[in-house]
């Protein structure tokens, strides 16, 4: 295939995934996170103060409030007390600034969300091009169509989040680190490091390039070994220049954090930090980060520690959740997993488990057989691949272990290494012996994935595949940021203005305002209130994370209440709104 051909087909798809994700926001209400992440943006463009959101750190929600500041008749809430006195309000502040305070919300949702998208465009571009630079135009042109219909990509990747930017963050600073390995240029070096920087203020969890770059120097050493002494020297070398990559990285992290901390007052940063980290385990770490957020050459730094030890508080916490039938706080073993299964397009699983089960053909020999020198000898020509299979490994093998436990999106740095390896080895299996039927075989899977994810047009997020019955059976299994997350309220509204409903009752799970939304229509509820107390002939919206968590069966241990909407098993729901949110007509009383 010609690179021009091949290009011409990159193009197209990239704007596919444009077109496709921009037309798909229209309708899409304010998801749970985006409530914090954007108004703290805005907040840190515009204040220089990074009092809200300090869990995550600033450059994605940095670049979703860039359209903000040429928008006019903005207006900043200063006189909020989630601003003036709330330590880390950002979840008041948030509704304050986009649903109180007279700013056109679904302006500022809409236009905060089109930078994301490119960066969603950006991971898909450097998928293909190392795709490309390693194997050639076919598998980066199959990296590019099976990245440009993941529905976990084009779901997420429309949102003022974390999990794209932290995915694209990994993967192109590995992308560079690995090309600084292969060619130790001053140019390479202070792109590695630029890269690593970027990467390491998108997400927190991206602190696991740590891990993979240091055994990345360690098995590039190991690849140039002839003796021990080379060895050493090797290591050493490389070493230090990633020493050099890491002050690079941390001196562009301090220079953003400085921006961030500016004008945040020394005594206010103190003591907002010094609440936050009140029940943190370590406390000589906690005290020294404390001690350090009011001197003014240290404060970036506090604040990027801070971040860094909230993300560890709540990952050891866990999060309440459904999944499976059961409701737990602690998380489960097989949470990701099982998930990662259902998530993905089954074409996809089906390219997975042949590649896996390819793989030992490709080595032919048993892999007892010498392994070292074996590994050896496979290490230096093929050192891109094991980096990418090691950067899987790592961050799987964390992942197995949180007990946060709210979508498939966490999974999401794995993605983009998966989908190139999988391409390549498909690639490398297309051809003799039944070249063609293979050929015929892969385009069937293709086709099936494209339609698969085309028809569930604007609903990316609730995508399940058939496994389990498609998305309208996704609640089963599991909810929060891989079903529910408040995308739908929006559509619940005019859903409303259809039927000529009047008044309904809503128990909404996201980041939307409900009242801001659905207006006088709107009538509070919440599931362990007493059911009776719905008038008859009423109508009762519930989000499918608080039904589901609110009729699931508890672990053992869960000390929280459960069980308050098993009542809802005697109505059927009259209508389900994208999916997510599920509208019962109580005609009765009988709630027993």
């Amino acid at each position: 295939m010609s690179n021009r051909l091949t290009n011409i087909i990159a193009i197209f798809l990239l704007v596919f995934v444009f077109v496709v994700a921009v037309f798909s926001i229209k309708d899409d209400s304010l998801t749970m996170d985006e409530l914090a992440h954007l108004p703290a943006g805005y907040s840190y463009l515009s204040q220089k103060d990074m009092r809200l959101n300090p869990e995550h750190p600033p450059l994605i929600k940095d670049l979703s409030a860039v359209p903000l500041l040429f928008q006019e008749n903005i207006k900043f809430p200063y006189e909020a007390k989630s601003w003036k006195e709330d330590i880390n309000g950002q979840w008041d502040f948030g509704n304050q600034f986009l649903f109180k305070n007279g700013n056109p919300a679904y302006e500022m949702i809409f236009w905060a969300r089109i930078p994301m998208i490119l960066i969603l465009l950006l991971l898909g571009f450097y998928v293909f091009r190392w795709a490309r630079e390693l194997f050639g135009n076919k598998t980066a042109l199959l990296s590019l169509f099976l990245f440009s219909f993941s529905p976990t990509l084009l779901a997420n990747g429309r949102l003022v989040t974390t999990d794209v930017g932290a995915a694209a963050g990994i993967f192109i600073s590995t992308y560079y680190f690995v090309r600084f390995l292969k060619n130790s240029s001053l140019k390479n070096l202070i792109f590695a490091g630029i890269a690593f920087g970027l990467a390491e203020i998108t997400k927190f969890s991206v602190i696991l390039l740590f891990p993979l770059f240091g055994i990345l120097v360690i098995s590039w050493a190991i690849a140039k070994f002839s003796n021990f002494r080379n060895f050493l020297k090797v290591f050493g070398k490389y070493l230090l220049f990633s020493i050099f990559i890491t002050v690079i990285a941390y001196t562009l992290i301090w220079s953003v954090y400085l921006y961030h901390t500016w004008d945040y007052p020394p005594e206010r940063q103190a003591r907002d930090t010094q609440f936050i980290l009140s029940s943190f385990g370590n406390r000589p770490l906690a005290d020294t980060v404390v001690w350090m957020a009011d001197k003014p050459i240290l404060k970036p730094a506090a604040q990027y520690l801070l971040g860094i030890f909230m993300v560890l508080q709540r990952a050891t916490g866990g999060n309440t959740t459904y999944f499976l039938g059961q409701v737990s706080a602690s998380g489960w073993k097989t949470y990701f997993p099982i998930v990662y299964i259902i998530k993905q397009p089954l074409p996809f699983i089906i390219l997975l488990i042949t590649t896996l089960l390819y793989l030992p053909w490709i080595i032919k020999k048993p892999f007892w057989q010498k392994p070292l020198k074996r590994f050896k000898s496979w290490l230096l020509p093929h050192f891109a691949e094991f980096a990418m299979l090691l950067a899987i490994g790592i961050y799987w093998s964390v992942s197995l272990k949180s007990n946060l436990n709210i979508g498939v999106r966490h999974l999401l740095p794995v993605f983009p290494f998966t989908i190139l390896l999988v391409s390549a080895v498909t690639v490398k299996w297309l051809k003799p012996p039944l070249l063609a039927p293979k050929k015929i075989l892969l385009t069937g899977l293709l086709m099936w994935q494209a339609i698969s994810v085309i028809s569930i047009y604007p609903h990316f997020l609730v995508y399940f595949n058939e496994l389990v019955g498609g998305p309208s059976q996704g609640y089963i299994y599991t909810v929060d940021s891989s079903l529910d997350w408040g995308q739908d309220l929006k559509r619940l509204n005019q859903w409303t203005d259809e039927k000529g409903i009047d008044k309904i009752y809503v128990d909404y799970f996201g980041g939307s305002d409900t009242e801001y939304y659905l207006g006088k229509k709107f009538a509070p509820w919440w599931g362990t209130k007493n059911p009776s107390e719905l008038p008859k002939g009423s109508y009762l919206a519930v989000s499918a994370t608080l039904l589901q968590g609110g009729r699931g069966e508890p672990v053992p241990g869960f000390a929280q209440q459960f069980g308050y909407y098993r009542w809802l098993y005697k109505y059927k729901p009259v209508a389900k709104i994208g999916y997510s949110i599920f509208v019962y007509h109580i005609r009765g009383w009988d709630t027993n």
